[in-house]
């Protein structure tokens, strides 16, 4: 790895989508305010909380799917033939 520090905008990228994707209350709303004075596109940004809202709707249903056959009694679900991910509604990749 690098001894060079990742660049502001990156890191705000990279802390936008953390907070969405954790459902951290002050959402990243600071970061946007930063990715835009960096001169992040809005078509970026708009990626990066599509992305991270899929991530976390995602991670939810499994959770929830998993607490449901928990209630019911059944074993959990085998996942080996399970995609690790898949893409958001617009087609963009979270992998």
């Amino acid at each position: 790895m690098s001894d060079m520090p990742l660049h502001p905008s990156i890191v705000a990228l990279v802390s936008l989508a953390a907070n969405i994707a954790a459902n951290h209350p002050k959402q990243g709303l600071c970061q946007v305010d930063r990715l835009r004075a960096y001169g992040v596109s809005q078509a970026h940004i708009d990626a990066v909380v599509e992305i991270a809202r899929h991530i976390r709707d995602e991670a939810g249903e499994k959770l929830d799917h998993s607490f449901d056959q928990a209630m019911a009694g059944c074993a959990p679900a085998d996942s080996a033939g399970e995609a690790c991910c898949t893409s958001t509604a617009s087609g963009q990749s979270c992998c």
